[in-house]
C-alpha cells in the first residue's frame, strides 16, 4: 500500500534526525546487505540508508532494487541517502523509529 503524502511528510521529519543504519557500497546488494536490511526494517520500520555509489543512475537502480528486495516503500532520497519504510505488524515500541518519535 503506497504511503499517503501526510505519512511521507511525517516520516521525513522523523528521518531527518536518524543516522544511516545500512551502507551500500559499489558491490551492491549482497546477501549480507539484504540480511541486514531485513533485520533493520524488522526492528526499526523506518531506516536511513547510505549509498557509496558514484554514478547517479546506478544509485537510483540500486535504491529501487533495495526497496523491491526488502518489500519496502521509498519515502525520500537526498543525494546518497535514502529513507525507507516497511510496516511491521508487531513492532517493538522501544526499537521502532515510528513509535519512538510520535
Amino acid at each position: 500500500m503506497p504511503l499517503t503524502p501526510e505519512q511521507k511528510k511525517q516520516y521525513k521529519s522523523i528521518g531527518h534526525h536518524l543516522k544511516p543504519v545500512l551502507i551500500v557500497a559499489e558491490n551492491g546488494l549482497t546477501e549480507g546487505v539484504i540480511a541486514e536490511l531485513e533485520r533493520a526494517l524488522g526492528d526499526h520500520e523506518l531506516i536511513k540508508v547510505k549509498f557509496n555509489i558514484m554514478e547517479r543512475e546506478d544509485r537510483i537502480e540500486t535504491i529501487a532494487a533495495l526497496c523491491k528486495a526488502g518489500r519496502a516503500e521509498l519515502v525520500q532520497t537526498i543525494g546518497k541517502m535514502a529513507l525507507v519504510y516497511r510496516k511491521n505488524p508487531q513492532p517493538n515500541r522501544q526499537l521502532s523509529n515510528i513509535h519512538r518519535y510520535q
